[in-house]
């Protein structure tokens, strides 16, 4: 069998988000970043806060390329020397307009802070020594998110 190489579009954006001392981080099917600097125990799904930017506030390209049902989005999720990668989709649906919140989903309910959908994890998945030094407020999360146009590809 040959293969040939194809050239796949990769978009990609640069966030941060802070710790918080009552991060859990527990929900089943999602996990947030979020703009707020003050959160309740009830936010089971937060992972981050004091986010630098929200989903309106994203380059036009990126949110292009995740508006494409052949995109995968990436996400590597790194505190000091810890790191963790979450795989998801884009979808044609998404809104992109939160200017608060960025919420990445396994299902596939979409509303304006909904960045991806089908995610391989949730907040309860996630590195646990990632989570726990998230509970520390001056902890930094630095966040890279990568969109890949998989169309060339489908197409084959």
């Amino acid at each position: 069998m040959v293969y040939r190489i194809v050239s796949v579009p990769i978009y990609s954006e640069y966030i941060e988000a802070r710790g918080h001392s009552v991060i859990k981080a527990l929900h089943p099917s999602t996990f947030e970043l979020t703009k707020d600097s003050d959160i309740s125990e009830r936010g089971d799904c937060i992972i981050g806060v004091k986010l630098d930017k929200g989903l309106k506030e994203l380059d036009d390209d990126f949110k292009e390329a995740a508006r494409r049902d052949s995109s995968v989005i990436i996400m590597i999720l790194q505190v000091d020397d810890l790191r963790d990668i979450v795989l998801a989709r884009g979808s044609s649906k998404l809104i992109l307009e939160d200017d608060r919140r960025i919420v990445v989903r396994r299902s596939r309910f979409i509303g304006p802070e909904t960045l991806a959908i089908e995610s391989s994890k949730a907040a309860r998945d996630l590195d646990r020594s990632i989570i726990r030094r998230l509970q520390d407020p001056k902890s930094i999360l630095r966040i890279s998110i990568h969109v890949l146009d998989l169309s060339e590809i489908l197409s084959k």
